[in-house]
């Protein structure tokens, strides 16, 4: 199976099949209609009690509302689905879509309201003038208030949920866990001794065949694919960056034998646009667009943009801790090395946290205040090697506040580190230890 079908081609089914919002919907109709049949089938004489007895007019009545409210149900939801996208794109960012599209919830809720559908739908033509199926009837009522309750749930998920600082938090938890995922990952690879790690010998280039941002690597494949040729693999991308087609994708170095492109190919899945699966810099790319839209002049809500720096502080101080290097060397099972990788640094992380919100946000007092605050409190928590990127920052938004602010009294109050931006506990601005 995995010679007739690629790593890569997996991966994207996988990923259609976690944002599509047709696939549940489809399978919970399925699973109404094999209901119903079960139904049909279990409904016997002596169940249900004579009180739960339908006649063929009322149980017709029944089922036929319920086919109606169901259907009237799925186009609210789909009205909402709409209003969220609106917002989303207008108010937040539309890259956030990606995890909306994924949320199971929503799945849920919309697999229940076909479902429901379709096994009222089912039963009404089961319904004669001898013969009504009183358990499916009463199944279908509980099935409904089940649909309702789940209803409610999913309104007050939404409502409270599609605030910004509530998808902030969402956003980064789930790239902080992206992120711990690939450290365990980092912490097995071998030290870079440079250019020494690659054998001599020719150099291969696999080109890709179509143009797409890489969503993700399959490192094993890519490691049991350079063991079984005796070579080492180069992936001269990030995951996330953009490769037109025909660019080079991944280079062999050595080997007793070339493997097959199509094989290296299959094992890079390339996409239309990033993923957060082993991008978790992607999380923080949506951080900081909540952020600067925020403080775009349509908005100008830079309240926001502080609360979304409180998410951006604890996802740089998780990456700070970390072992985060421009390259990394990946082995196999004798320590020998087998595949390259290119990954972010430190200053990377950091210049995509701050550059943007600083620029933004300049002439934003508790933006500015704000941001001295986060990195204040880095060079407090982070080690020492990571000190000369915030310093640097540091510089750079003493630059910004001199420019913006000329007038004393406000320069003076801008260069103050508030975590709350204006009126939390302030720490003065003044040399670093």
């Amino acid at each position: 199976m995995r010679s007739l079908v690629s790593w890569a081609a997996v991966f994207r089914l996988r990923q259609y099949t976690k944002a599509s919002l047709w696939i549940a919907p489809l399978g919970g109709m399925a699973l109404g209609v094999i209901l119903a049949e079960c139904a049909i089938a279990a409904d016997g004489a002596d169940w249900p009690p004579s009180g739960w007895r339908y006649s063929a007019t009322t149980a017709s009545g029944v089922l036929s509302s319920i086919v109606g409210s169901m259907v009237a149900l799925l186009g609210f939801v789909v009205t909402i689905g709409v209003l969220v996208i609106q917002q989303a794109t207008s108010a937040l960012s539309p890259r956030y879509m990606r995890l909306w599209y994924r949320d199971r919830l929503q799945k849920t809720v919309l697999a229940t309201f076909t479902g429901t559908f379709a096994f009222a739908f089912s039963l009404l033509r089961s319904i004669e003038s001898n013969s009504v199926p009183d358990l499916g009837v009463t199944l279908a009522g509980a099935a409904v208030a089940v649909s309702l309750l789940l209803l409610l749930v999913y309104l007050n998920r939404f409502t409270h949920n599609l605030r910004p600082v509530a998808i902030a938090d969402l956003v980064g938890r789930t790239g902080t866990s992206v992120f711990a995922r690939g450290a365990t990952e980092v912490r097995a690879s071998v030290p870079d001794d440079g250019e020494s790690v690659l054998p001599q010998g020719p150099v291969t280039f696999v080109h890709s065949t179509h143009g797409g941002a890489i969503q993700a690597l399959d490192k094993a494949g890519l490691i049991a694919t350079a063991v079984r040729h005796d070579c080492v693999l180069v992936v001269p991308h990030l995951i996330g960056d953009f490769v037109p087609p025909g660019a080079v994708l991944v280079e062999i170095h050595g080997g007793t034998s070339a493997p097959g492109p199509r094989r290296v190919t299959g094992l890079v899945a390339l996409g239309t646009e990033r993923t957060i699966e082993q991008d978790p810099a992607f999380a923080l790319r949506v951080l900081v667009d909540i952020a600067i839209r925020a403080l775009s002049p349509a908005v100008n809500d830079p309240t926001t943009a502080v609360q979304v720096l409180n998410h951006i502080e604890s996802f740089l101080g998780v990456v700070g801790r970390a072992p985060v290097r421009g390259r990394y060397v990946m082995a196999d099972d004798r320590g020998r090395p087998r595949l390259v990788l290119h990954g972010r640094d430190w200053e990377n992380y950091l210049q995509l946290a701050v550059s943007e919100i600083r620029d933004y946000g300049a002439t934003s007092l508790q933006v500015c205040r704000r941001l001295r605050a986060l990195l204040d409190g880095l060079v407090d928590a982070l080690p020492h090697e990571r000190h000369p990127a915030l310093r640097h920052e540091l510089d750079l938004l003493d630059q910004s506040v001199d420019r913006s602010f000329t007038d004393p009294a406000r320069h003076t109050s801008a260069q103050v580190a508030d975590r709350q931006g204006i009126g939390g506990r302030i720490r003065p601005h003044g040399p670093m230890g």
